[in-house]
């Protein structure tokens, strides 16, 4: 008899489904093209670099300006599995979005196995409200705050949407608008993978961040995309988010990115004319 691990898929399936690493095998020459690139926006770019949101040496953000004032901001939390991944490496689409009149922000946050998910939740969260009080300095509208992430970071995204902003002081609908791409949504998959070496997953904090068990609490417009490439099972799970969503009220759309991988879906931000982007720059207003 076939042993079923999660889904359907058996032990041999889960690191192909799970793992964009296995399912990419590619991906170390995909993430240095990426870094090369971001290392010329950050070079290039007008920016305030490594600025603080809270006391641990990586709870830090860089602010890309817009090309013009008062315009929205879009706060993107990149990807990595909660173990890697880092701002630096992870800003090559920022020209896309900047020379439109959006300011980016790129957050930073600690890593397991140092620190756990819930750990890495709580500075999301964090670096977000910064942005809210203090971005109008860096010349963005705090009214017209957008959120994106990637992977780790859609996760991220969608546990933001998830909070109670008012327990902060802030307003219940800080958050305008929100895009989460090939976002790992179900955590209980996590334990189940070689990942879990690194990350750590408890049973209590999967309950706690899986945004498949916390339904959006902002009730904002909100793009779930995957890439067309990616395993079945990844696929899958965003599906399952989308219809999550859909199901608590929110305004919706399912997105899959036409021959894009989990590597190449940010490489694809640089091109205008592809559909993420441009529903990404849609729901910004730009």
């Amino acid at each position: 008899m076939n042993e079923t691990v999660y889904k359907g898929f058996g032990p041999d399936e889960m690191e192909f489904q799970y793992n964009p690493r296995v399912s990419v095998p590619e991906y170390p020459e995909l993430a240095r093209v990426r870094a090369a690139q971001a290392r010329k926006v950050r070079e290039s770019a007008k920016s305030w670099l490594n600025v603080a949101y809270g006391t641990s040496r990586r709870e830090t953000l860089d602010i890309y300006a817009a090309d013009k004032p008062a315009g929205p901001v879009l706060v993107y939390i990149h990807g990595g599995y909660w173990r890697s991944g880092s701002k630096e490496d992870n800003c090559n689409f920022v020209p896309t979005f900047t020379k439109r009149g959006a300011t980016v922000v790129l957050a930073e946050y600690d890593l397991c196995p140092q620190v756990t998910v819930t750990d890495i939740v709580r500075q999301t969260r964090a670096s977000v409200a910064w942005v809210y009080r203090n971005i109008a300095r860096y010349g963005a509208n705090p009214a017209k705050l957008f959120v994106s992430g990637h992977s780790a970071g859609g996760q991220l995204t969608a546990m933001a949407l998830a909070h109670d902003w008012t327990k902060e002081g802030l307003p219940h609908d800080l958050i305008k608008g929100a895009v989460a791409t090939s976002g790992v949504y179900d955590l209980e998959m996590v334990m189940k993978i070689s990942v879990q070496e690194q990350v750590r997953m408890t049973p209590q904090d999967a309950r706690a961040n899986s945004p498949l068990l916390n339904p959006p609490s902002v009730k904002c417009p909100l793009v779930v995309a995957v890439g067309g490439d990616e395993p079945r099972g990844w696929q899958q799970m965003s599906q399952d988010y989308f219809e999550y969503c859909k199901q608590n009220g929110m305004k919706v759309e399912y997105l899959v990115e036409p021959r894009a991988n989990h590597y190449t879906m940010s490489e694809h931000l640089l091109d205008d004319t592809l559909p993420l982007t441009r529903a990404m720059i849609k729901q910004l207003g730009i």
